[in-house]
């Protein structure tokens, strides 16, 4: 099958490192498949051809219209693409092989404009793919796409290099010690690791505070900072209130890394302040590392993080749940093992890399056969 991807940007983020599994998967699996963007630097553009893309560029309307015609199913990715790329494969005769993806609860669509919009220009799709239950409840309410035109298909992963990180830099080895001196990290720190864009959606500002509170009760606990803001001033924002705060060797603003394993492999706890999340793949990541999951409880972070069991989630936008969550995981290394061993379990048993990729080329599938959702083996969203 010969298989166009059509994404807003393509530099890191969870949308997009999502879409280069799906992609792996389907060149894998002996389908023809281009990727193409709209904005940005495309970071990953490489990494796109390497795992066997024909081709990943930015590209113009025209462009587009031309990789179209080519393509015999289109799939879109975020709301700018999923915009343009709607009004391009009517236009290019590709309607009726065209799906949209959606990977976030965008707020956007809460604007009345924009959600009326969205209403004309996301139904266009002959199927809405949605990478949560909450996110299909969202966008049928906003967005303006029932329930009945969409197929939840959850992430999924590798969990190998998650998995080879964590057993080399488990707690007592050499390894371990150096990669943390690297850091300026002591062996009886307790880390702490965020891996995000500095988005106020993922409210860096809540984790500073409350970083700033605990750090007072237990001097060991220490954040390592991941990710960068390619389209504003975040980073920047989020610098400067932890020289506000005084933070000092608490935090380290490491930017954007290649080496997000081995980072989770050298910590103990992974956490993110989010004030709304779709899935969040990088919480797979950290649970595949054995990694407990400090969050908020917002949005569909309760289907992937079990509140108790893989970890612990609290109030969004409130620092000082957010630090007592810092405290108690910090003061109870047992209990992390035990969420960390739980967590690795649930990624194996819901969140596999194989099944979300056959899952969607079944949907690719009945799009081409003209099916309805709940036709074959797809679930539709609410695990209908």
């Amino acid at each position: 099958m010969r298989l166009l991807h059509v994404i807003t940007t393509l530099d890191v983020g969870g949308a997009e490192m999502h879409l280069l599994a799906q992609v792996r998967g389907q060149c894998a699996r002996g389908h023809a498949v281009r990727v193409c963007y709209l904005k940005g630097k495309g970071t990953l553009a490489a990494d796109f051809c390497e795992a066997g893309a024909e081709l990943a560029e930015r590209v113009s309307p025209v462009d587009l219209w031309r990789h179209a015609r080519w393509a015999e199913l289109v799939h879109s990715h975020l709301l700018k693409a999923d915009a343009l790329t709607a009004i391009v494969a009517t236009l290019a005769g590709r309607r009726r092989v065209l799906v949209s993806g959606k990977h976030n609860d965008e707020q956007v669509l809460k604007k009345p404009l924009v959600s009326l919009a969205h209403g004309v220009l996301g139904n266009l799709p002959k199927r809405t793919i949605v990478l949560s239950d909450h996110v299909g409840r969202f966008v049928e309410r906003h967005g303006r796409v029932r329930l009945e035109r969409q197929s939840r298909v959850y992430y999924g992963l590798d969990p190998e290099p998650f998995e080879q990180a964590a057993a080399r830099l488990a707690p007592g080895t050499d390894a371990r010690a150096r990669a943390r001196v690297e850091l300026g990290l002591g062996t009886d720190d307790v880390v702490f690791l965020c891996v995000a864009r500095f988005a106020p959606q993922k409210a860096h500002d809540v984790l500073l505070r409350a970083f700033d509170q605990a750090r007072k009760q237990d001097s060991r606990v220490k954040l390592l900072l991941v990710g960068d803001d390619p389209f504003g001033d975040g980073r920047k924002r989020a610098e400067a209130l932890a020289d506000e705060l005084d933070l000092g060797g608490a935090v380290s603003f490491l930017g954007i890394r290649r080496d997000v394993p081995d980072l989770m492999g050298l910590s103990d706890v992974f956490c993110m302040a989010s004030l709304w999340e779709g899935l969040g793949l990088v919480f797979l990541e950290a649970m595949a590392a054995r990694l407990p999951v400090l969050a908020t409880k917002v949005s569909a972070v309760p289907e992937v993080v079990v509140d108790g069991k893989t970890g612990v989630l609290v109030a969004p936008a409130d620092p000082e749940d957010m630090a007592r969550g810092v405290l108690a995981l910090a003061g109870d290394p047992a209990r992390r093992q035990a969420f960390g061993e739980a967590g690795h379990a649930r990624v194996l048993e819901r969140f596999g890399l194989d099944r979300m990729v056959d899952e969607t080329l079944a949907i690719y599938a009945d799009v081409r056969a003209g099916r309805t959702p709940g036709a074959s083996s797809d679930r539709a969203a609410t695990g209908r």
